[in-house]
Formats: C-alpha cells, sequence, structure tokens
C-alpha cells in the first residue's frame, strides 16, 4: 500500500503545516500558558502565604504540571486539534488518516512535548520537523498524528463521491477497528482521485482496496457491490462512528436504535363534564291493602271506632 500513498495524493488531501507557521502556533500557546501559570501561582502564594515552604513548593509543582501539562493536553483532546494557537494560524492536528484526534494522541504529543519543546527549548522539535517529510515532531510519530493546514483553497478535485442510497446502513456490522490508518488513507485517496484517473486503471485499484479492506475486517466483499461503492460505504460508515464517538449526535448510520417495549393499556373513558349526576333512589314500595273480613268488609281494628278516629281502648261496660 505504499504505492499509493505519494506526494501527490498527500498534498491533494491533507497539506502539512510548515516549520515557520508551527513554530509561531506554539510560541502563541506557550505564551498564554505561561500568562495563565503567573496567574495561577501568585494566587497560590497569595492563599497559601500560612503554610510552610515544602507545601508551596509542592503546590507550585502541581500548578506547574496541571497547567503547563495537563492545559494543552486538555485544550486539544476538547477542541479535536485546535489550539489557540493553532486556531490563530489556521492549522489542526489530525490522525495520519486525516480523522480526529483522540485523548491517547493528545496525552503523547503533550508528554513527549515536555522533552522536546519545554526542556530543550524547542531545539529537538525544530530538527525533526526539519528531517521529516511531513514536517512531524516526535510526538506526532510516536502518536501517529500530523498537524495540516485548515485554510487552503477549495479545490474539486478532493471531491469525494458519497456512497449509492441502497448501500446506507449495509456494512454496519462490519468489525472496522483492525483497518489500519494508512489504508484508510489510501481509501480517502483513491476516492478523491477517482475522477482523474483511467477507468481500467481505477477499477483495478478498487478492486485491490477493498480486497485489502475486505480481509482486514474478516468478511468478504457482496458480489453485487461494485468495490468503489464498496468502498465508499466503509469509508462512510466509519466517518459516522467517528464523527460518533469524536463529536456526539445522532448514532451512526444503519446501527440499531434500542427500543423498549411499550405495555398495552386498556383505554381509559373520558370523565364526563359538568356537575355529578344525583344519585337514583328508588319508589318507596305501596303499603299493603288492609286484609277483609269473611264476609267482604274490610276488618276494622277493634281499638278503632267506626267513624274512623284511633279509640284509647277502654270499652265502657254495658
Amino acid at each position: 500500500m505504499s504505492e499509493l500513498v505519494t506526494g501527490e495524493a498527500v498534498a491533494l488531501e491533507l497539506r502539512p503545516a510548515r516549520l515557520p507557521s508551527r513554530a509561531l502556533a506554539v510560541l502563541l500557546d506557550l505564551a498564554v500558558a505561561v500568562a495563565v501559570y503567573v496567574a495561577v501561582t501568585v494566587a497560590l502564594m497569595a492563599a497559601t502565604s500560612s503554610l510552610d515552604v515544602a507545601a508551596q513548593t509542592a503546590l507550585s509543582i502541581a500548578a506547574f504540571v496541571l497547567v503547563l501539562v495537563g492545559g494543552p493536553i486538555a485544550v486539544e483532546t476538547l477542541s479535536h486539534g485546535r489550539s489557540l494557537g493553532k486556531v490563530a494560524c489556521g492549522l489542526r492536528v489530525v490522525r495520519d488518516d486525516g480523522g480526529p484526534i483522540r485523548f491517547r494522541h493528545s496525552l503523547v504529543r503533550g508528554l513527549i512535548g515536555v522533552i522536546e519543546i519545554l526542556m530543550t527549548l524547542g531545539v529537538v522539535a525544530c530538527v525533526a520537523s526539519l528531517v521529516s517529510a511531513r514536517g512531524r515532531r516526535l510526538g506526532d510519530v510516536f502518536a501517529g498524528t500530523l498537524v495540516v493546514r485548515e485554510r487552503v483553497p477549495f479545490s474539486s478535485a478532493g471531491f469525494m463521491p458519497p456512497p449509492p442510497p441502497w448501500l446506507a446502513g449495509r456494512f454496519s456490522g462490519l468489525d472496522l477497528s483492525a483497518v489500519p490508518d494508512d489504508l484508510w488513507l489510501a481509501v480517502r485517496q483513491y476516492l478523491a482521485r477517482t475522477g482523474q484517473l483511467d477507468p481500467r486503471v481505477g477499477w483495478a485499484m478498487a478492486e485491490r482496496l477493498a480486497a485489502d479492506v475486505s480481509a482486514r475486517t474478516g468478511a468478504p466483499v457482496p458480489r453485487e457491490v461494485p468495490p468503489p461503492a464498496y468502498l465508499a460505504a466503509v469509508l462512510q460508515e466509519r466517518q459516522a462512528r467517528e464523527a460518533w464517538r469524536a463529536f456526539g449526535g445522532a448514532p451512526a448510520a444503519g446501527s440499531p436504535v434500542p427500543t423498549t417495549p411499550v405495555t398495552p393499556v386498556a383505554p381509559v373513558a373520558p370523565a364526563p363534564s359538568g356537575p355529578p349526576p344525583a344519585p337514583v333512589v328508588p319508589p318507596a314500595a305501596p303499603p299493603p291493602p288492609p286484609a277483609s273480613a269473611p264476609g267482604g268488609r274490610p276488618e276494622v281494628p277493634r281499638d278503632v271506632p267506626s267513624d274512623g278516629r284511633r279509640g284509647t281502648g277502654f270499652v265502657p261496660p254495658a
């Protein structure tokens, strides 16, 4: 795959930053870090004036490590490779394949930068940048990163065609962790230059790249998918995963979205509007008719006179 990663192809996609612009960005970052370190040191001295000398020295060393070492690492991680100096100079730190850096890249660059920038006053970093073909210092070599220029004129030659819509999410289950960065860079460069290549040469190159990618993923290329479309779809899947990990947002294309089973609920009748109805009281049963005498006449109680008035129950003697 080394013959595909040529200087022409690298200049087409990733334009390495020159030493003067990188040195100016480092100086701006150091100026800001030193200013913050001086302010933190003065605040610590005022706050810890009652402590002994040993405690003040320990706090000063901790402030030095946190501000001058941990500060650049945190800034590069959170800004995805764009510190204050790099923003001012139009630079950015990316991976070898052009993707965004992560915490481990910033950590390696920051730790090695203490030796080649702070302890040697930048002499080792300048020598390494002059010797490297792409202007990388030792921290970039060990971290697998590259400082590139972002403010470059737009060129239609670097346009990468999107995959066909019918391949969206087709390769969401592939394991892309075993594919190296130089192979991804070769795929990106091929897709960017596919319009400039001879059709037969481009097809043969696409078949070779597709075979290399499928050998690393462990899944063969589907027969109905052309090699250029396969490369475009796999690269888009990888970029979607990297964007999800680095920036957050919607899940990658084609990735399954977890769902929660919904338990059906019986419909509830709406409550009636207005005042509640009055309770219905059943009508009282009518009183039973009076008992009749054997002769057909109604029986009159003994204590009730014939005129209908209720008596006292006293009968006078005859």
